[in-house]
């Protein structure tokens, strides 16, 4: 493909000296990646490439929609020659703690990838970064364009799952610590974003086979061996990443437990506090019976007396409840 047939709107990229990506807008070179601007600039240049293609791609129902209410995926041959790829991505931001999730679009063919991205997951960039540095000499031209593409959206996924770790141990030190404010709601919000990069994750995972054909070499984006380490990788970050669930249920119990047992704490102080008060309220009410033969009503000292009784028995029961460790 030369400049002239270049789809308006799209970046060009050719696989130039050992592999690096080159700029090859003004330059009479095959291009290798074209780069388009959204959803829709995709779909105009895969028409430029092929009228076909078009049609073709509107018949991937992921395709049909501009913004899709949840991340999907989907891997199409579209004939011989073409694969079309949708997959979700992910990025973390460390602000407020939050995954959001994109789409990036490949679709490969003869000597040829047109790519695009919607989201700030930066696939696009690091693929970049990727094709910059040596690679297999028999990955060359579109194939190994297309690698690099899938190797940085499943290292943009791994960065989010190293980010969500570090802030779940950071819940963690929250969590035991009682001098900091209520940790549920981070531990719910934590949660939440886990299930969204998992949701995200596992379309991919689902089709990753998909990119790869027995018994045909001509569809064959990338080999066997290579797809099966992607998946594992994949796989691997899933499991992470409920293993990081499962710690942050953990943390919600144990959170849970201390609350109950600060619960019976409290209450043991209040009733403490209760019979505490509640003595020197008997002792008076008894007092202010004013029963004719009670001696102490005509003793001189019966006044005195009685409120010494109420402060020792209430020194006596403090002592008491503080020992046990009610107090």
């Amino acid at each position: 493909m030369t400049d002239e047939e270049t789809p308006a709107g799209a970046k060009v990229w050719f696989v130039g000296t050992h592999g690096a990506p080159v700029d090859a807008s003004d330059a009479a070179h095959p291009a290798r990646w074209l780069h388009a601007e959204g959803k829709q600039g995709f779909l105009a240049a895969a028409e430029e490439l092929d009228p076909a293609l078009r049609d073709r791609l509107a018949g991937v129902h992921a395709m049909s929609r501009e913004v899709p209410k949840r991340p999907v995926a989907a891997v199409r041959w579209l004939d011989d020659d073409w694969v079309a790829v949708l997959t979700p991505t992910v990025w973390f931001t460390e602000t407020d703690r939050q995954v959001h999730t994109g789409e990036l679009g490949i679709l490969v063919g003869p000597e040829l990838v047109l790519t695009f991205e919607a989201g700030g997951a930066g696939v696009h960039d690091r693929a970049l970064e990727r094709l910059r540095g040596p690679g297999p000499a028999h990955d060359s031209g579109a194939q190994r364009v297309a690698l690099a593409v899938v190797l940085a959206l499943v290292g943009a996924a791994s960065e989010v799952e190293v980010a969500l770790g570090d802030a779940v141990a950071d819940t963690e030190r929250i969590v035991f610590d009682r001098a900091t404010a209520d940790p549920v709601q981070r531990l719910y919000d934590l949660k939440r974003e886990i299930t969204e990069a998992r949701r995200a994750l596992l379309p991919m995972a689902a089709e990753l086979p998909e990119l790869t054909q027995d018994g045909d070499e001509r569809r064959v984006v990338a080999d066997r061996r290579t797809l099966e380490r992607v998946a594992s990788t994949v796989e691997r970050i899933d499991r992470h990443l409920d293993a990081h669930d499962d710690l942050l249920s953990d943390m919600l119990q144990v959170h849970l437990s201390q609350v109950s047992v600060r619960q019976n704490e409290d209450m043991r102080k209040i009733s403490a506090w209760a019979a505490i008060l509640v003595y020197p309220t008997v002792v008076a009410g008894i007092y202010g019976m004013n029963f004719r033969r009670m001696p102490e009503l005509h003793w001189l000292l019966g006044y005195p007396f009685a409120l010494l009784l109420m402060a020792v028995g209430c020194v006596v029961l403090y002592r008491v409840f503080r020992r046990v460790g009610w107090l």
